[in-house]
């Protein structure tokens, strides 16, 4: 059976854009193949975790609609699925790789290994352990475990090479010189990600390994690892990361990577994915319908492949998720949308009248501001003034002449109920008596009755409020 994973750590505010990415081609592909999907918290960094930053991963992942099969939530046969709950495992491992004489116990201190180096980048020489500690004698080592702290660091060969094949990239071949005598087990006795990620994933029974490619220059040394126990290499794959306009990786400082910001500003999940899918994978040969950039995920899952990853990501493009959100938003269903505003304007909304809005007092809305959504953020400032008097107006040029009340008495002699003709005629009659544009008056009258230029239509907007909350509105400003 197929079996993928992910493995956040909590050790940020919530998880990353790109780990959404990472999480989406892991959960498409084990699907596509009837597989399992799992996520396991590898929490083994205890000086970086951040509270709370666990349950937001899990319930980002949630919104996202890419729950697991296993995981901390709901369990599994090859659990736990929280690497602090595992330290036992990777002890237990660790101790049988110095058996076997691929791995020795490391008694440098902090201080040494600083200066060390000091010492090689003042050199121009690439930053590793020296190796000072993999010949002690039996002697020396017992000497020194009764007398203090230890790390437990992987004994890379000295010479030769290492390679892998990957589905993305082909062969990838590492010379053994150039890979450091990795740290595996801390001596507060929790592992590295190295050890941790291998163990977990041979007991797993992890058959895909599918990842960002920052993750290339470690995976030579999970090989090492695999071979050095035994065991069968998963398959490797790994993927584009998401970049920045200017190419550099996605990062906090040029783009927001929070999966909780686009929640919060607004983005479908559905819309998201598709982007996300669209960024790292080559669809050419996808059975979408209507071709185009839009598709759904039963689409990703029936026709993705591993090939399909591109081995470099283009940028990520805001404006291009805001359109492609937009078109979400207009090829929704009235009434899902209408679920959707109500719950997004209970959670992120800090108007306490909007926040009280049931499905059943926004649906009739709907229609007047549809077409014109990029993001669930849209609704505020489009519809709002239809359910609360705006407090501020955006104005025509200032010093023009106002004809509100002109405007009002017009609307107040048409008969009830008023229809779009009568009242459009009204207003242009009264334009070409006073001798100024209709335009200006049809402005003067959105302005009032919304406190903007621009917004819905306006004798549907008109006819939403009603005539005497459209006069009451009129009245305030007209005097």
């Amino acid at each position: 059976m197929v079996r993928t994973r992910i493995a956040p750590s909590p050790t940020g505010e919530d998880l990353h854009i790109g780990n959404v990415y990472t999480a989406l081609i892991n959960r498409v592909f084990a699907k596509k193949n009837k597989g399992k999907f799992v996520v396991r918290i590898e929490d083994t960094d205890r000086s970086r975790l951040v509270l709370g930053s666990e349950e937001r991963i899990l319930g980002s992942l949630a919104w996202f609609g890419l729950e697991p099969d296993e995981g901390t939530q709901v369990g599994g046969p090859y659990g736990p699925y929280r690497q602090s709950e595992r330290l036992e495992l990777y002890k237990k491992y660790a101790l049988e790789l110095v058996e076997k004489g691929h791995a020795y116990y490391c008694f440098c201190t902090p201080q040494r290994l600083d200066e060390l180096r000091k010492e090689q980048a003042a050199a121009g020489r690439q930053p590793m352990y020296d190796g000072a500690c993999r010949n002690l004698s039996t002697a020396e080592i017992l000497s020194k475990l009764a007398a203090g702290n230890c790390v437990i660091r992987l004994k890379v060969p000295d010479s030769g090479q290492t390679s892998f094949d990957d589905v993305v990239r082909g062969k990838i071949t590492f010379e053994n010189s150039l890979i450091d005598d990795q740290i595996l087990l801390k001596s507060d006795g929790f592992p590295t990600y190295h050890l941790a990620v291998v163990v977990d994933d041979h007991l797993m029974e992890i058959t895909h390994v599918i990842r960002a490619e920052e993750w290339l220059s470690s995976t030579p040394k999970h090989v090492l690892l695999y071979n050095f126990f035994g065991w069968t290499l998963p398959v490797f794959a790994h993927g584009p990361i998401l970049r920045n306009p200017d190419r550099s990786k996605l990062s906090k400082r040029k783009n927001p990577v929070w999966a909780s910001w686009y929640k919060e500003q607004g983005f479908l999940p559905e819309a998201v994915l598709n982007y996300l899918m669209l960024l790292g994978c080559s669809i050419s040969n996808w059975s979408i319908p209507d071709g185009g950039e839009i598709f759904s995920m039963e689409v990703m899952e029936r026709n993705f492949k591993l090939e399909d990853l591109r081995p470099v990501g283009p940028a990520f493009d805001l404006k291009k998720l805001e359109w492609m959100n937009g078109e979400y938003i207009r090829k929704m269903d009235n009434a899902q949308l209408t679920i959707d505003i109500s719950n997004y304007l209970k959670e992120f909304s800090r108007n306490l009248i909007l926040q009280t809005l049931e499905p059943s007092d926004l649906q009739t809305s709907i229609p007047l501001i549809k077409e014109r959504m990029r993001r669930l953020t849209d609704f505020e400032p489009l519809a709002g003034f239809l359910f609360e008097r705006p407090s501020l107006f955006n104005h025509s040029e200032q010093g023009k002449e106002s004809h509100l009340s002109q405007i009002r008495d017009v609307l107040e002699s048409l008969a009830r109920p008023w229809s779009k003709d009568s009242w459009e005629k009204g207003i242009r009659q009264l334009a070409e008596e006073g001798g100024v544009k209709a335009g200006d008056l049809f402005m003067e009258l959105r302005v009032a009755i919304s406190g903007n230029k621009v917004g819905p239509d306006l004798f549907e907007s008109v006819k939403f409020l009603g005539e005497e909350e459209t006069l009451a509105r009129l009245k305030i400003l007209a005097g």
